[in-house]
């Protein structure tokens, strides 16, 4: 019985080693790749801009600062709405109530009195850029006293990354068929593909501020040209 015993267990063991060695023997070498990237780039010009505009209240008494932010930011979207921005692009995106305590710009010790700061901002996107000085000059003139972050962008911008994604492919093959020249070898399947979209957004920083505001916001703000880009990371087979 030991010996049945034993013979099975060597049995068993050495169809343990033939089942883990077939598949090397059966798969040979191991595949060999060839990594590169590529890329393609889009330039277009905006036709839309998105703006954070705000109004910023600071009063000794909590309820009357926000009666007051509440009363100039709606005048405010008026402005907006007047000038032909439509509703659904204007949309408020934070409110803030926060006591402070005032100090003396002479000395900046605390003069031991308490205010209150109300902050309202909403996100509006601008569809016609060329009247884009215009209304920071119309929205400053209606009460808005913060002007932050003028992001443009391009609206339709699909046709354009298709193209440049197929550009950076196309990148990418002569990339790998200058390498395989180089090394010797053979390009064979596709294994992989990667890629990502890079879109930058130019963004104009500024704040507005009573006179000072107003006569910023008629400077021409000019949006210039995107740079899009997109790169592609493909691995081929090689023989």
């Amino acid at each position: 019985m030991k010996t049945k015993t034993i013979l099975f267990t060597a049995l068993a063991l050495f169809a343990l080693v033939v089942s883990a060695c077939a598949p090397a023997a059966a798969g040979g070498a191991p595949t060999r790749n060839l990594n590169v990237a590529g890329s393609g780039t889009a330039y277009l010009v905006p036709d839309i801009a998105y703006i954070y505009l705000g109004v910023h209240t600071e009063l000794p008494s909590a309820s009357e600062a926000v009666k007051q932010n509440n009363a100039q930011t709606q005048t405010m979207i008026q402005a907006l709405t007047n000038f032909g921005v439509d509703a659904q692009d204007i949309r408020t995106t934070s409110f803030s109530i926060y006591p402070f305590d005032k100090y003396d710009p002479a000395t900046g010790v605390a003069t031991g009195e308490k205010y209150y700061s109300v902050d309202n901002t909403v996100y509006v996107t601008v569809r016609d850029l060329s009247k884009l000085g215009e209304l920071l000059d119309t929205v400053i003139g209606a009460g808005a006293n913060t002007v932050n972050s003028i992001q443009f962008d391009v609206a339709d911008k699909d046709a354009a990354l298709k193209q440049a994604r197929a550009d950076a492919l196309t990148d990418a093959k002569a990339k790998a068929d200058e390498l395989a020249a180089a090394a010797g070898v053979t390009l064979g399947e596709i294994q992989t593909i990667s890629f990502s979209d890079s879109q930058p957004y130019p963004v104009f920083e500024g704040r507005g501020g009573g006179g000072g505001g107003a006569e910023a916001a008629a400077v021409p703000i000019n949006p210039g040209q995107l740079t899009f880009t997109v790169t592609v990371s493909v691995t081929y087979e090689i023989k």
